[in-house]
């Protein structure tokens, strides 16, 4: 298959192509994401998180966390997500919290988010 179409995935770019490249370009498409974070169209937000957690980079931690609170249920899922894919334990105070006042579906989300940083501590 071409490179083109391996980039697509069901007409969409594949997230993990968008974030492979040079360190420069890492750092400016880490700093566009977080960005994103804020924007107005929560698919936008969604989209973010979703690549962040992919990324794994540390300098998304505190912008996922303050996701957290976002209004739409499906985005502060996806940054509960993306935190435990990164791994790192200052989300896990700010997760706790969201477990609180979360459906059992999102409680099952957050949880593995939990488990994922706890793996990431006692085996990273």
């Amino acid at each position: 298959m071409n490179q083109i179409n391996d980039g697509l995935r069901n007409g969409a770019p594949d997230p993990e192509q968008e974030i492979s490249g040079s360190e420069i370009g890492q750092e400016e498409r880490l700093a566009h994401f977080i960005t994103m974070l804020s924007d107005d169209d929560e698919a936008n937000r969604w989209k973010a998180a979703e690549i962040l957690g992919r990324l794994k980079d540390p300098t998304a931690v505190d912008p996922l966390i303050e996701t957290l609170w976002d209004d739409d249920s499906r985005v502060r899922l996806k940054a509960a997500w993306a935190l435990g894919r990164i791994g790192d334990q200052r989300a896990i105070s700010p997760l706790h919290r969201l477990y609180r006042i979360e459906n059992e579906w999102g409680q099952e989300i957050i949880t593995e988010a939990l488990e994922a940083i706890n793996l990431t501590k006692n085996h990273g």
